[in-house]
């Protein structure tokens, strides 16, 4: 092996180890700086309807104060 092989695989087994030490994913874990805020925009409608007889109707009528 001569003096110019020796470098080159020098240099190659110092770019390899430097690229596997560069490429290793870091994960952080952090908990948020603010408070989660969530909007919920909800309508509800609500609609009774109620449906008498006309007997009953009339009952309502003759005496107003029943309810």
């Amino acid at each position: 092996m001569t003096l110019r092989n020796a470098a080159l695989r020098s240099a190659l087994l110092v770019a390899l180890g430097l690229g596997a030490v560069a490429c290793q994913p870091t994960v952080k874990v952090e908990a948020p700086t603010e408070p989660i805020v969530v909007n919920l925009n909800v309508k509800i409608e609500h609609e009774v309807r109620i449906k008498v007889e006309k007997d009953v109707e009339a009952l309502f009528e003759d005496n107003p104060d029943l309810f």
